[in-house]
């Protein structure tokens, strides 16, 4: 995700904002009030009014925010041959196997789109043994893709639940782009010395407002077991009063679940992610929570239910605690600047160069989009996370690990 304007607002002040007649239905059958975990649930993947639910969505740089597919076909022409390298070392052992390539969350169906037509062009001899699999829960969301999908042919696609592939496991490579941020966060805010959970409300007006909880006994256990096994102190140290930070307690049965709908596989993440101590700062006091809408984020994650995104960065250590509990290998990370210049990128940059003069257009906005997907402070900041099922250590590395002797171009 890629945006023209940055947070402005501050959930040290409390939050305020009209409440639309759908989500005052679901509040007030809860009691009148739900953690924030749950409202950004609803505020996003409510299937009638949801964000994604009801497929208001809009990926592209006429949309709400742009990724790294959406900017054209070049991303996904350097991402192919790495998914061919792993893809052919599941493939080593039995020959005639099916492989998948599983994109969970789709979005607006581009990735799966050109890499369906980077594949075709490729001459692998694995082509035939291929297919692409999407797993989509929102069916706003799924018919978008579906259309999308429509001008591309020569691979199978079909689309299914993670809990209809337990059913019938499949071995291949897993990608998860710009999915994890949008998982439903829970919100801790350090108040009167302790760490409390952040909840959304309806007020006496009928509108929503936040307030704080105590933390139930689960969630204090699960945040003080992650943080005894990967180092982190919560609050961090010099933490002041109203500091406030995401905690993701999806992730261990999203992983649990990703896991078992594979016999065996690589799962690639590509998100804004941070290491503990750059996450859990007494610096970054106001969280990483984005609500976005027509490229620019900075309005109250309260502010229009279902009609704006919601996103939170990642903790990579947090991930990591996630995958191993749930039996994965954590494998490599690289910011994605480094993983597409060693997928070649520069060669893509020196290439353009090589284009007919009546192609000067397409060659200045293809340059654009290159350097747009290797900046530091935007796209370029990206995490590539790897981790396997089922599989060894070693040899499904990401061309940008360091030492890593594979070169997916070759």
């Amino acid at each position: 995700m890629e945006l023209l304007q940055r947070p402005a607002f501050s959930p040290m002040k409390p939050m305020a904002a009209a409440c639309p007649d759908w989500l005052a239905t679901h509040l007030q059958q809860a009691g009148g009030a739900v953690p924030f975990s749950r409202f950004m649930d609803l505020a996003l993947n409510e299937q009638e009014h949801g964000y994604y639910g009801a497929g208001r969505a809009r990926i592209g740089t006429q949309g709400d925010f742009v990724t790294s597919p959406s900017l054209g076909s070049d991303f996904t022409a350097l991402l192919a041959p790495q998914l061919l390298t792993w893809l052919a070392s599941l493939s080593r052992t039995d020959t005639d196997q099916r492989l998948s390539i599983v994109e969970i969350g789709p979005g607006e169906g581009h990735l799966a789109h050109d890499l369906i037509a980077q594949l075709c062009s490729s001459d692998s001899a694995l082509l035939p043994h291929i297919e692409m699999v999407l797993v989509e829960v929102n069916p706003g969301m799924r018919q978008r893709q579906q259309a999308r999908l429509q001008q591309v042919d020569g691979l199978s696609v079909r689309w299914c639940s993670l809990e209809q592939l337990r059913s019938d496991p499949v071995r291949g490579v897993v990608i998860a782009h710009e999915l994890l941020d949008a998982l439903p966060v829970e919100r801790l805010v350090w108040r009167d010395g302790s760490l409390q959970q952040e909840w959304v409300e309806l007020d006496q007006t009928h509108g929503l407002r936040t307030t704080h909880r105590p933390l139930p006994v689960a969630l204090q256990d699960e945040i003080k077991r992650v943080c005894i096994n990967r180092g982190i102190q919560l609050p961090p140290p010099d933490a002041e009063e109203g500091w406030t930070t995401e905690w993701n307690s999806a992730l261990p049965d999203w992983f649990a679940t990703v896991g078992a709908a594979l016999d065996a596989g690589v799962l690639l993440v590509i998100d804004y992610a941070l290491e503990a101590h750059r996450y859990y700062t007494a610096r970054r006091s106001e969280g990483t929570l984005m609500a976005v809408r027509a490229q620019a984020a900075g309005l109250s994650p309260l502010h229009q239910p279902g009609e704006q995104d919601l996103t939170a960065h990642l903790c990579i250590d947090v991930v990591a605690e996630a995958a191993k509990r749930s039996g994965w290998l954590v494998g490599d990370q690289a910011k994605q600047g480094e993983a597409l210049l060693a997928l070649g990128l520069a060669e893509r940059l020196h290439d353009l160069q090589q284009l007919p003069g009546q192609r000067l257009a397409e060659a200045l906005q293809r340059r654009e989009t290159l350097l747009r997907l290797v900046d530091p402070s935007g796209l370029g900041a990206f995490r590539w996370l790897t981790y396997l099922w089922g599989l060894p250590e070693g040899g499904f590395s990401l061309a940008a690990a360091p030492g890593n002797s594979e070169s997916p171009r070759d």
